[in-house]
């Protein structure tokens, strides 16, 4: 079974599809230090990495397993990051949140915007019951969008990746349907990136 991936307008973004011209976008976040510090994968040195990225969005459209969409700043198209629905489950009608956006557009609330534009999609559309998403312990930045969004933390998976040669810890959120509210307001919070929704 397949699944378009959605284009999806908010008040600042525009959501939508991956293309191959994106691969020069992917390859300048994924490569930073800064935006990979607290991921459980190396930063990126090579646009390989980026064409795969590219192929694996076109993938998870074409199983019908989830949808990565790009962000884009409405107002003059700047690249803003990533933000994605994986593994989703029809049967127990649940997903995987993932994020990643680039660090000229931290503190700006794209994070929280682009996230509540694909988890109301995702409600609405794919009609999920739960939502969860996982986020390095040290990354609060990323808890705090997760629970501006209405997710609650519920568990602590200890040392469960090693990052940058460090073990760490890791934090689960969930969102359950009957606790999502769709709100229309930003966030001015700071985010990197949550760990759901790698390669």
């Amino acid at each position: 079974m397949t699944l378009a991936t959605p284009v999806l307008p908010t008040a600042r973004l525009r959501l939508r599809p991956f293309t191959d011209a994106d691969a020069d976008s992917l390859l300048a976040l994924h490569s930073s230090t800064h935006v990979m510090r607290y991921w459980d994968s190396p930063p990126w040195n090579e646009r390989a990495r980026s064409e795969r990225f590219v192929a694996m969005c076109r993938k998870l459209a074409d199983e019908g397993t989830g949808a990565r969409v790009a962000i884009d700043r409405a107002h003059d198209g700047s690249f803003v990051g990533w933000c994605a629905l994986t593994e989703w489950d029809p049967d127990c009608r649940s997903a995987s949140l993932g994020y990643c956006l680039d660090a000229a557009m931290w503190g700006h609330g794209y994070a929280t915007e682009a996230a509540r534009a694909l988890l109301r999609w995702a409600f609405d559309t794919l009609d999920l019951n739960r939502v969860q998403a996982e986020t390095d312990t040290r990354n609060v930045a990323s808890a705090r969008v997760l629970e501006k969004l209405g997710f609650v933390r519920e568990g602590t998976l200890r040392e469960e990746c090693i990052v940058n040669g460090e073990v760490s810890d890791t934090w689960v959120f969930g969102l359950i349907r009957r606790e999502w509210r769709p709100s229309t307001r930003s966030s001015s919070y700071r985010c990197s990136a949550a760990r759901v929704g790698r390669e």
